[in-house]
């Protein structure tokens, strides 16, 4: 049975259809969509030369790849290789056609460094190390049931604290824009980000299909955000936290936790039931957070990196 690779088509909805199926096969925590999947590839940024692959066999879609540069990166020369095979299809090649592929295109692009995520699991580390990777960070992934009736109880915004949802700001992001820009600065991560392209942060991020405004909740102080969560959904019963960050100025007054909080009890009488985040296992004041509120690590994945020479 021979399997091939080639690149997903936006135009075909069975390709994007068969790119989330694979995903949420490979790594369920993650929230995603077929329609958020063709948004990603055609809002890329250009110098992110971002591509999404997928491993073919008889007409079915095993395997999946997102590759492309670390475009907003301070140190330029950066790419990722994220590769996830259908769980019932590995051992047949599709997951080192696609890092293979993956590879290729990137070093013809001038990358020196390449970057990827898998679960840390014995046979997904063995295969990256066969690639060539050496492992560096780790990050876990964490899952709420909202159903349980164990999320805390809400509470009242301080004094000079106003609660907002991300609707509030449609005539202009801009706030939004910097608070998240300045909080990914200062996220954990071996491969960082500057965000200073508004146009693009438009695109990708406040246009995403699985955005929510009403569930993304926005702490207000003197009449600018200083901490945020942002939600995105599936729009039937998948939670996830897109970003959750607070401003320099204001952190250690518990503004994130309280955005978090009020985004889930709303997001609960929506009629989620299942609620996901993800944070680097250094991030200890994160950590804190997501435990108070209930969240329970649900499995860990390991970054690795390769040099290319």
């Amino acid at each position: 049975m021979t399997v091939i690779v080639r690149d997903l088509r936006p135009e075909v909805p069975t390709d994007a259809e068969g790119f989330v199926r694979v995903r949420r096969l490979a790594l369920p925590f993650m929230v995603t969509t077929p329609e958020s999947v063709v948004h990603h590839l055609t809002h890329a940024h250009p110098e992110a030369r971002f591509r999404q692959l997928l491993a073919e066999a008889d007409g079915e879609i095993i395997g999946t790849a997102q590759v492309g540069l670390a475009h907003d990166s301070p140190e330029p020369g950066r790419g990722f290789v994220n590769v996830y095979t259908h769980p019932e299809h590995t051992g047949r090649g599709a997951g080192t056609l696609l890092a293979r592929a993956g590879a290729e295109y990137l070093s013809g692009l001038g990358a020196t460094q390449l970057f990827t995520w898998v679960l840390d699991e014995p046979g997904n580390r063995a295969f990256a190390e066969r690639h060539g990777y050496q492992a560096s960070r780790s990050a876990h992934f964490l899952r709420l049931d909202l159903t349980n009736g164990t999320l805390p109880p809400l509470q009242d915004a301080p004094p000079g604290v106003e609660l907002r949802t991300a609707a509030d700001f449609a005539d202009d992001p801009r706030p939004l824009f910097e608070l998240d820009a300045e909080t990914t600065a200062d996220e954990p991560s071996d491969v960082g980000a500057e965000f200073t392209d508004y146009e693009a942060w438009l695109e990708a991020t406040w246009k995403a299909p699985l955005l929510d405004l009403d569930l993304t909740t926005v702490a207000v102080v003197d009449g600018r955000p200083a901490a945020f969560t942002l939600a995105h959904t599936d729009g039937v019963t998948r939670y996830s936290s897109g970003m959750t960050g607070t401003a320099r100025a204001h952190r250690g007054r518990g503004l994130a936790k309280l955005a978090k909080i009020h985004s889930l009890h709303r997001a609960r009488a929506r009629g989620y039931t299942d609620a996901y985040t993800g944070n680097d296992t250094g991030n200890d004041p994160m950590l804190a957070i997501n435990k108070w509120l209930g969240y329970q690590i649900c499995a860990t994945e390991v970054r690795f990196a390769r040099e290319l020479v």
